[in-house]
């Protein structure tokens, strides 16, 4: 096929191929086809190790660089459209009829990043001394991610969506994407219970108690909806507890956490009981131990009407944050924590964004989203029409 290349009047103008702009070609050299591929392998492997699978397979064989810029070429175009096209990725969407829950959860991982990009948020790069390095750039920072799961009746998970995000003040873009993922769920399903689940961070909490699901306050008031802190970093807190009192790993503590955790996740006073049991604990106890397990009291004070895991339990309703924490671990950890890597805002968030439409199951439709933008229309002119554009030879 020939292709033709048209300059516009002028100097020093760009010429012009209308062959790729009806294809849709990316970034001046990827078909479609091979731009999809390419941001499909980028999203799960290094640029060296992408550029090395294309060449075992044969056909196209794009550079290491080559490879590294395509995801940044298309997020960029992502975020420039993003809010429009989650809401069309929403819309395309239903809610199973047998969802009864909808569990909404968020947390963070800290990763790598590059000094360039620690001052594009606004952050000095601080430093820190060690005995085996005197003085070595910190450069990490938390990524946030999130994840909105429906869940049935006896407490199935149905389907999940992630989202994940480079570091940013108060999760703003994420708490904003959850939010409206809740939104787009009620408007379709108002009569789903809703599960705030997330470990004691005040940030998170913060974000989960003044959720906005988009509903008149007559249907908000109908709306059954629970806190829960999950019940993991609970049990956590409460074996660092029995190792201040008993010793670290020690046999007693080890039974007593047995006991009281036990109590705290099938009793419907086990809270109470888990407070009063560290508390006359801490009534004998002076200095810094004392100190350690007050502190630990605090958090268990705190967080009391957020662990009625009794009940939680009986109602089938998910209790642990670990759809959330596996979403950190596959969307950051397994990507953009592999040795010796420093990431900036624009590459990193490339990755976390088509990472996370593969793991939401909404590649496709997304993918589609971003081709057909490349594709532009293109109008054929006769030769003697004063707007015609001169032939590039």
């Amino acid at each position: 096929m020939t292709r033709h290349l048209y300059r516009p009047t002028g100097r020093s103008t760009k010429s012009i191929c209308p062959l790729e702009l009806r294809a849709g070609i990316v970034g001046g050299l990827w078909t479609p086809r091979a731009a999809r591929q390419g941001t499909f392998v980028m999203a799960h492997l290094t640029p060296r190790e992408g550029a090395t699978l294309f060449s075992e397979l044969g056909g196209m064989q794009p550079s290491v660089s080559t490879l590294d810029r395509l995801p940044k070429t298309l997020s960029a175009r992502w975020e420039a459209k993003r809010e429009s096209w989650e809401a069309a990725l929403r819309s395309s969407e239903t809610v199973s009829e047998e969802a009864a829950v909808v569990a909404l959860s968020l947390d963070g991982v800290m990763k790598p990043m590059t000094a360039s990009a620690l001052k594009e948020v606004g952050e000095p790069v601080a430093r820190e001394t060690t005995a085996s390095a005197p003085s070595r750039p910190r450069h990490y920072r938390e990524a946030s991610c999130g994840t909105v799961s429906l869940y049935n009746d006896e407490g199935e998970r149905l389907s999940t969506v992630r989202y994940g995000r480079m570091p940013e003040r108060k999760k703003a873009t994420l708490c904003g994407q959850l939010q409206a993922e809740c939104q787009s769920l009620f408007a379709l399903r108002p009569t789903l219970k809703v599960v705030k689940l997330a470990d004691g961070a005040e940030e998170n909490w913060r974000f989960l108690d003044a959720l906005d699901l988009g509903l008149e306050e007559a249907d908000l008031a109908r709306v059954e909806q629970m806190s829960i802190v999950d019940f993991y970093h609970a049990a956590e807190h409460l074996g660092k507890a029995c190792d201040v009192i008993w010793g670290a790993q020690s046999v007693q503590s080890k039974a007593e956490f047995a006991r009281l955790r036990t109590l705290l996740k099938e009793d419907d006073s086990g809270m109470d009981k888990v407070i009063n049991r560290l508390r006359h604990r801490a009534g004998g106890m002076r200095g810094r131990k004392r100190e350690e397990l007050e502190k630990e009291l605090t958090y268990f004070r705190n967080q009391r009407w957020r662990m009625r895991y009794a009940q939680y339990r009986r109602a089938n309703l998910p209790m642990g944050s670990g759809v959330v924490e596996a979403a950190c671990k596959t969307l950051v950890t397994q990507r953009l924590k592999r040795s010796g890597m420093r990431w900036g805002m624009a590459g990193g968030q490339a990755i976390l964004t088509f990472r996370s439409v593969i793991q939401s199951d909404r590649w496709e439709r997304a993918w589609s989203l971003v081709g057909n933008d490349f594709r532009k229309p293109v109008q054929v002119v006769t030769a003697h029409d004063p707007e015609v554009l001169d032939p590039a030879a």
